[in-house]
């Protein structure tokens, strides 16, 4: 939504621990992981894309100690230790990278994602739960020290219930979406403000997560993390993904696309918007960013009216 008149906040989860980021969270414990930052960053930056590209910029697999390393990554890891701080690393390097608006990082320490299945077995870590294969729950988060006591990073509280829209997804609904908003000062700030809170249903199932999954069991599992129907709105893709237009060797975390419960979804008590938000790019499917922010903008500009 940059360049729409938008003053646009982004809240950002820190329970990843795989890759780059899983790394440099052991070697800086009390670091919050830096890969989603470090791509909302760059996503909402006016540098010039040389300078983009450099801050993306990843080493090879061959490289030893830094292999597979995004340069962005270690650069957040610096200036948190240098700052003794990921949320205040963040703000300077929003200054620096010119970024469109604010991005905070949902908790100012890393957090552990946990999962309880059906079956009553669990897993801990992000990177580890849809690797079982099983059906989840649900998730919650403590920090390193096994604690329960987790706090937000400043100005996410506030942020919450200044906003005149709320937009979650589209993203791993339990591993992206769901950590942030079992943070117990989020979960509360969603319960209390009075913004439109939109649900952005991804297209397509995820191995290990939503696996079978309608549109409308999304929205259940949200609705049952917050303990009340809180979903405002849903946006839902229509438009059929070509068969065999995925190359699931390398997308292998797609299973097929997301069905539709419209009764179900009217039931939970949110309005629905179905269309076409389909993007076929790279023998993968996305949302049509363009088309979302156009809903996006409509449904706000029609809550303030």
């Amino acid at each position: 939504m940059r360049n729409q008149g938008v003053n646009i906040t982004a809240i950002v989860t820190v329970a990843d621990d795989g890759g780059s980021s899983g790394e440099l969270r052991e070697s800086i414990t009390s670091m919050a992981p830096p890969g989603d930052l470090r791509n909302v960053l760059v996503a909402l930056s006016d540098m010039p894309k040389l300078y983009s590209d450099i801050f993306q910029y990843r080493f090879k697999k061959e490289d030893k100690f830094l292999a597979n390393h995004a340069l962005g990554n270690l650069i957040i890891a610096g200036m948190s230790e240098m700052r003794d701080s990921t949320y205040e690393a963040v703000q300077l390097l929003a200054k620096m990278m010119h970024v469109d608006g604010k991005v905070y990082p949902s908790s100012d320490e890393p957090l552990v994602l946990h999962a309880v299945f059906t079956d009553g077995t669990t897993a801990v870590g992000e990177s580890k739960i849809a690797l079982s294969r099983k059906t989840i729950d649900h998730v919650y988060v403590t920090n390193q020290n096994n604690d329960d006591v987790v706090k937000a990073a400043p100005k996410v509280v506030s942020a919450i219930l200044e906003a005149d829209m709320i937009v979650l997804g589209p993203g791993s609904l339990f591993t992206s979406i769901l950590p942030n908003l079992m943070i117990p000062e989020i979960h509360e700030a969603l319960s209390r403000t009075e913004a439109e809170i939109v649900y952005v249903c991804n297209i397509m199932t995820q191995k290990g997560e939503t696996e079978h999954f309608t549109d409308a069991d999304h929205v259940k599992v949200l609705n049952k993390h917050l303990k009340k129907p809180f979903i405002s709105t849903v946006l839902v893709n229509i438009e059929k993904v070509p068969d065999a237009y995925i190359d699931f060797e390398v997308y292998d975390e797609h299973l097929v696309q997301v069905t539709h419960d419209f009764v179900a979804l009217r039931e939970q008590g949110c309005r629905v918007v179905s269309a076409d938000f389909l993007e076929l790019r790279g023998d993968c499917v996305y949302h049509d960013g363009d088309k979302v922010i156009e809903e996006l903008l409509r449904i706000v500009s029609g809550a303030k009216r």
